[in-house]
């Protein structure tokens, strides 16, 4: 992948980001109740401390262990014991069904949008939001540019929208997509 992403602000988390889609995958997986930030730099704290970041390793480690690669400091996650059951089920999914290579899950046997997100959602931990947002990030900034990807995000798939981590490009994006998460929380609040 020729992608250079921004998340983080953490040019060694990006990077692994840029190169590693099972990180750009995990880092989908845990941006939940914890900053965007703090999520996408996850897998180089998981790599960091496992020694290496794959699918089979992590599907293959023991439960304890993987919870205290999440527990400690600084943690992966707010809550390291069940993102890090949350992680090995995905690794474990991506290591089963994907001989353990997360890029398959858009690029085996040319899928179009429809069909890569069909196979997001089959992911453990990925709804159809989560899916959608996911898609976006690879068709807006990783290159992955199957027919059908803008359709099949919906509304994160929009151009010059600011809605998800797919539009962080800069801090100043960044500033954008926190405003409309705001905004979206005040109106939901509202109703």
């Amino acid at each position: 992948m020729a992608a250079e992403l921004h998340i983080t602000g953490d040019p060694a988390a990006d990077e692994l980001l840029s190169a590693d889609p099972l990180a750009l995958l995990i880092g989908m997986l845990l941006d939940q109740q914890v900053p965007m930030e703090t999520a996408f730099a996850g897998p180089l704290k998981i790599q960091e401390r496992l020694g290496r970041l794959s699918a089979d390793a992590i599907a293959g480690e023991s439960e304890e262990r993987l919870t205290e690669v999440f527990r400690t400091p600084p943690a992966v996650h707010r809550f390291p014991g069940s993102m890090a059951g949350r992680t090995q089920a995905l690794c474990a999914a991506v290591a089963e069904h994907w001989d353990g290579d997360a890029a398959a899950i858009w690029t085996r046997d040319d899928p179009d949008g429809a069909e890569v997100l069909r196979r997001l959602k089959e992911l453990p931990g990925f709804g159809d939001q989560k899916a959608r947002i996911f898609l976006a990030l690879l068709g807006k900034q990783y290159g992955v540019d199957v027919p059908g990807w803008q359709e099949a995000a919906g509304p994160y798939g929009e151009e010059g929208s600011y809605r998800s981590v797919a539009d962080i490009v800069n801090p100043d994006s960044l500033t954008k997509v926190r405003e409309h998460k705001r905004a979206m929380k005040a109106a939901a609040k509202k109703d």
